[in-house]
């Protein structure tokens, strides 16, 4: 392999002649499966050793360059850059790669992608793991781990809605990663959307795009931007005062009662009508009071739940701590609900890959 632009964390240790790369899956996630081992220091081959005995790795000089990476496709577009999926040609690994083009200089965007690839370093598995960033030909790279179920988004786009048992598993394991970033690494999402919520055929649920914004607002071509999605960002936010992780529950708030109601929390006062601009979508979040959950439609603890989060005030918010002893997070148990089935009836998996 050629030297590259990714840093020596990121090693790849050769298997003996003997093993097949057949052999090395192509699913995503975090692996321990025959010889391929994908986890915080990144992808590495080990030989098999005798049953309960530590593998043997292999140190290898040379680091993995983006020569190793084949992409397959596009399979996201947005502000922040877009993702493609790629595969690693040796061992047929797939990953999402994220390229955000930066318009700054080359050493801002090498401090960037440092600063990122030490606040993404996370073993959290509630948080898409990012096995590296690197600065390369004026863009910040970032190799992902491959949800191959696609967003919250995406789910809700198929189902129009989703039912309130599959929301409360769904939502415990969303607050099992905020809780990991707002109480454990001090890191605000200021991001959080149905579409930063990605899925995967284990029934696996964990948020994505937690640095980004990190990228965003320390480059000189974007300092002057607000990072994040309008129609999911807390009124303090909006206004511009200062702003906490009590932000991110606000949004967590607003994108689980959409995904309960099949809508946008937040929608004009005639029947019919359409937001013409975001300007009105964001004076209606400012100004109008706080949306609800039906009372008729839902379970008195959803209703609750929602309310906690959705607060003008977010002093009056729960925490992420806080709401994962909430009734609802609590009502329903996760050995009871199986979202490995359900994203996949709901025909929200990518379909099976060439290896």
């Amino acid at each position: 392999m050629k030297r590259g632009c990714l840093s020596p964390n990121l090693n790849l240790s050769l298997p003996p002649p003997e093993q097949s790369i057949s052999k090395f899956l192509t699913q995503s996630g975090t692996f321990k499966d025959g010889d391929l081992r994908v986890n915080k220091d990144g992808i590495q081959l080990v030989s098999q050793s005798e049953p309960g005995a530590p593998p043997p790795i292999k140190p290898l000089d040379d680091q993995l360059s983006l020569a190793d990476l084949e992409v397959v496709k596009v399979i996201g577009k947005g502000g922040g850059g877009n993702v493609q999926l790629v595969k690693h040609k040796l061992t047929c690994q797939f990953f999402a790669l994220k390229v955000i083009q930066l318009n700054t200089e080359e050493s801002t965007c090498r401090a960037i992608s440092q600063e990122l690839r030490i606040n993404l370093y996370s073993q959290c598995p509630y948080l898409v793991s990012c096995y590296q960033s690197f600065y390369h030909n004026g863009a910040v790279s970032i190799i992902l781990e491959f949800m191959d179920g696609g967003s919250l988004s995406d789910l809700l786009k198929k189902v129009g809605r989703i039912p309130e048992d599959i929301l409360g598993a769904i939502c415990k394991r969303v607050l099992r990663g905020l809780s990991y970033l707002h109480h454990e690494r001090r890191i605000i999402h200021r991001d959080l959307k149905p579409s930063n919520l990605l899925i995967n055929h284990r029934g696996e649920v964990k948020i994505t795009d937690f640095g980004v914004s990190k990228i965003l607002t320390n480059s000189t071509s974007l300092a002057n931007t607000v990072v994040g999605t309008y129609h999911y960002m807390s009124p303090e936010r909006i206004r511009g005062n200062s702003h906490g992780n009590k932000s991110d529950i606000w949004s967590l708030g607003l994108l689980f009662l959409e995904c309960a109601t099949g809508k946008f929390p937040y929608s004009p006062s005639e029947p019919g009508e359409r937001w013409t601009n975001v300007y009105e979508v964001v004076d209606a979040i400012v100004e109008s009071p706080p949306p609800r959950a039906p009372s008729g439609q839902f379970s008195p603890e959803f209703c609750s739940f929602v309310s906690d989060c959705i607060q003008k005030n977010p002093e009056d918010r729960k925490s992420a701590r806080e709401l994962l002893e909430h009734g609802f997070v609590k009502m329903y148990d996760e050995a009871s609900v199986d979202l490995s089935s359900y994203f996949s009836n709901a025909g929200s998996l990518t379909p099976k890959l060439p290896i």
